[in-house]
């Protein structure tokens, strides 16, 4: 069951002394992995309101109670629930000689809030997602190896074949399944369950966020994100969608920013050099996982009758690159491109002035010109569902 992170997080303390904080959603394997990587640590739970309720009491008397004097490593799962997790860890940290501190959570946004000034220059964050393609692979047993491939065939002019390829295995079969049931790592094991996913985006989305106060009204939030799913690959009109919900803008975007933050969805922005007929605002919403967004429009229906293969194949692809570039530090930036007129790029990717202009379509089709027009210095690719991979 290998993760990209496997050898990041191995590696951490010979590289740092600082905390290791992993991130991401809930049931995407932070728990599993952490325990992989440090077999020995000593595990704290603090949704077990006994190891709450001794982390909260912030006094390093009462903590040398719970951790082990032996203990070269502690593992503190679900740190985003105390009332000031910072403050837990740099207690720890400062008092507590040689210790080695991992700790989880599923909402950055809490996170990164309530520990930013507490353990300033003591931490160092790792974010984890749901599955990329090659781990799902891997973990099905189709692939013995990790690869960036999907992210690689882009970046290198070597690897980028634009004709069709052909694979050891059946790729529409298995792309077919992701597209409409996602990555999240139960699915490994129990294909196809979409009770699990509806359970899912019902209640475990909104448990830390509920359960940490930052949502008033969940009816609202459940609203609005069953909203965004209908509209993946499109610019966002926050107007719209507050009047559609009788809601105000500030309200909607804060709720986005919170589901962005608990690693539910992500923003793309356009890609403009201030051109008079460049899009340069609205920002287009994408989830990281398909399951999930099919899960709460409630369709999980085979990919061939869908109207919406082409918007799930190109959510697909660019939430691969995102984490594909968070894994291997690639440091890219991503954009969208588009003029009033309607021609548009599906991703651009951006590095130290270079930039890659890439179209996302399921089946082949020719490639748009305007954007080569514009920019001739930029590199441009044809991303298919037989050629990605």
């Amino acid at each position: 069951m290998q993760r990209h992170l496997d050898s990041k997080l191995k590696l951490h303390f010979e590289k740092y002394k600082q905390v290791l904080i992993l991130l991401g959603s809930r049931q995407v394997g932070k728990t599993t992995l952490v325990k992989k990587i440090f077999p020995t640590g000593s595990y704290f739970l603090v949704d077990n309101e006994p190891i709450r309720k001794i982390l909260e009491s912030y006094d390093i008397e009462t903590y040398k109670t719970l951790i082990n004097k032996k203990s070269k490593e502690i593992i503190i799962d679900e740190i985003h629930l105390l009332s000031n997790p910072g403050r837990a860890v740099k207690i720890i940290y400062d008092q507590l000689e040689g210790v080695k501190i991992i700790i989880t959570g599923s909402s950055s946004f809490h996170i990164k809030n309530k520990t930013g000034e507490s353990l300033a220059g003591r931490k160092i964050d790792y974010n984890i997602y749901p599955l990329t393609f090659s781990e799902y692979l891997n973990q099905k047993g189709i692939e013995k190896e990790l690869n960036f491939n999907i992210l690689e065939k882009i970046i290198d002019d070597k690897k980028y074949k634009p004709r069709d390829q052909l694979y050891r295995f059946d790729l529409k079969s298995v792309l077919d399944g992701v597209l409409v049931y996602g990555q999240y790592p139960h699915l490994i094991d129990n294909p196809s369950d979409e009770k699990y996913l509806l359970n899912f985006v019902d209640s475990l989305i909104f448990k830390d966020i509920l359960e940490l106060d930052l949502i008033e009204d969940k009816k609202l939030a459940k609203d609005l994100l069953r909203l965004l799913a209908f509209q993946i690959g499109n610019l966002i009109n926050y107007s719209e969608l507050a009047s559609s919900l009788k809601a105000d803008q500030r309200t909607i975007k804060r709720y986005i920013e919170i589901f962005e933050q608990s690693f539910i969805l992500f923003r793309l922005y356009p890609y403009s050099k201030k051109k008079r007929d460049e899009i340069s605002k609205a920002a287009k919403i994408f989830f990281y996982d398909t399951g999930i967004r099919n899960a709460l429009i409630g369709d999980f229906s085979d990919l061939d009758s869908r109207t919406d293969k082409g918007a799930l194949f190109e959510n697909f692809i660019i939430s691969e690159l995102i984490k594909q570039d968070s894994y291997c530090d690639a440091n890219l930036k991503f954009y969208y491109w588009r003029t009033k007129q309607g021609s548009e790029i599906d991703v651009v990717l951006e590095k130290k002035g270079e930039i890659i202009g890439v179209e996302v379509k399921y089946k082949r089709r020719s490639v748009n010109k305007a954007f080569k027009n514009r920019y001739p210095e930029a590199k441009t690719r044809l991303i298919t569902a037989d050629n990605f991979f």
